[in-house]
C-alpha cells in the first residue's frame, strides 16, 4: 500500500490534539496501523504517544532561552530549525513507512498562511511518496455570527492556497453546540445567505468588501465544513472516509485472489477447480 497521512492544522485551541487522539483510537479500532508525529515544539501534554516528536530536536523553551525570543518568534525558529535538519526528520519518518501518519501541527497560523515552512515539510514528504490531506480545524464557536464565520473561512482558504494539497475544513467541537439548527445552517450555507447576514452586521460602507469576500469563497467552493463530534464514532468515521477519498487511500491495494488459501485438493491436476 502507498504512503498516506493527514496534516492537522488550525489556530491554537481549535481542537487539533484532541482530534488526533480520537482519530488514532478510531484507526486502531478499524485495524489501521497509525502513528502520530508531533510537530508542535510547545506541546506539553498528549492524549497519545507520538512516535516522532520535534521536541527531540528542539523545544520552544530551549529556543526562547538560547535565542532570546518570545513565544511566537520561538515557534517560527523551531520550525525553521526543523527544515534545516530535514535529513533527521525524514530518517525518522522512514521508520514508519508502513503506518498511516497523522501530523499534529502547532497553532501559530502564520506557519500555514504566509510562511513557506510547512509547505517545505510537505514537499519533502511528497518526495518520498506520501499522499497527504490538510485537515483544517475551525472551532464551532465561530458560528455565533456571520463575520466571525467569514474570518474563519478566509483563513481556511489562505491555508489551502499556501499548502497546495487536498484540503478538508472541519468544524470542531460540534458536541458542545447546543443549537443544532444553527450548526446545520453553517455547515453548508448559501453564499447569498452568508452575504445577507454579513450586510446586516456591518456598516453600509462595508458592503462592497462583503460582496468581494463572498464571491471569493464561492469561486473556491470553500463554504463547506465537515462536522466533528469526538464523542460520536460515526462522526469520526465519516470524516476519515472523506480524508481517504482525498488521498485515494486503499485504491492501490491489490485485489485478493479468490483461490488463495484454498487447500490443494480443491483443484484438479491442471489447477482447475473440481465441482
Amino acid at each position: 500500500m502507498g504512503k498516506h497521512g493527514q496534516i492537522v492544522v488550525g489556530p491554537a485551541g481549535s481542537g487539533k490534539s484532541t482530534y488526533c487522539s480520537n482519530m488514532v483510537k478510531h484507526c486502531e479500532a478499524v485495524k489501521r496501523r497509525v502513528a502520530v508525529v508531533n510537530l508542535d515544539p510547545a506541546a506539553e501534554v498528549f492524549d497519545y504517544e507520538p512516535v516522532i516528536d520535534i521536541r527531540e530536536l528542539i523545544s520552544l523553551e530551549d529556543a526562547m532561552e538560547s535565542m532570546g525570543l518570545g513565544p511566537n518568534g520561538g515557534l517560527v525558529y523551531c520550525l525553521e530549525y526543523l527544515v534545516e535538519n530535514m535529513d533527521w526528520f525524514m530518517e525518522k519518518i522512514d521508520d514508519y513507512a508502513d503506518d498511516y501518519l497523522i501530523f499534529d501541527c502547532p497553532g501559530q497560523i502564520e506557519l500555514y498562511t504566509h510562511l513557506p515552512i510547512m509547505r517545505t515539510v510537505i514537499r519533502n514528504l511528497q518526495r518520498v511518496g506520501y499522499n497527504l490531506c490538510a485537515v483544517y480545524m475551525m472551532d464551532s464557536i465561530l458560528i455565533t455570527d456571520a463575520s466571525r464565520f467569514m474570518a474563519g473561512v478566509l483563513m481556511s482558504l489562505s491555508v489551502m492556497a499556501q499548502l497546495e494539497i487536498p484540503h478538508i475544513s472541519v468544524l470542531s467541537k460540534c458536541d458542545l453546540v447546543r443549537n443544532k439548527r444553527a450548526l446545520d445552517a453553517f455547515l453548508d450555507p448559501s453564499t447569498d445567505a452568508l452575504l445577507a447576514a454579513l450586510n446586516d452586521e456591518s456598516h453600509e460602507d462595508q458592503r462592497p468588501l462583503n460582496e468581494a469576500m463572498a464571491e471569493l469563497i464561492e469561486n473556491y467552493s470553500m463554504v463547506s465544513f465537515k462536522p466533528l463530534d469526538v464523542t460520536d464514532e460515526e462522526s469520526i468515521g465519516d470524516l476519515l472516509l472523506a480524508i481517504d477519498m482525498c488521498t485515494q487511500y486503499g485504491e492501490d491495494v491489490e485485489p485478493n485472489d479468490p483461490d488463495e488459501g484454498k487447500p490443494d485438493d480443491a483443484a484438479g491436476p491442471d489447477g482447475i477447480g473440481i465441482e
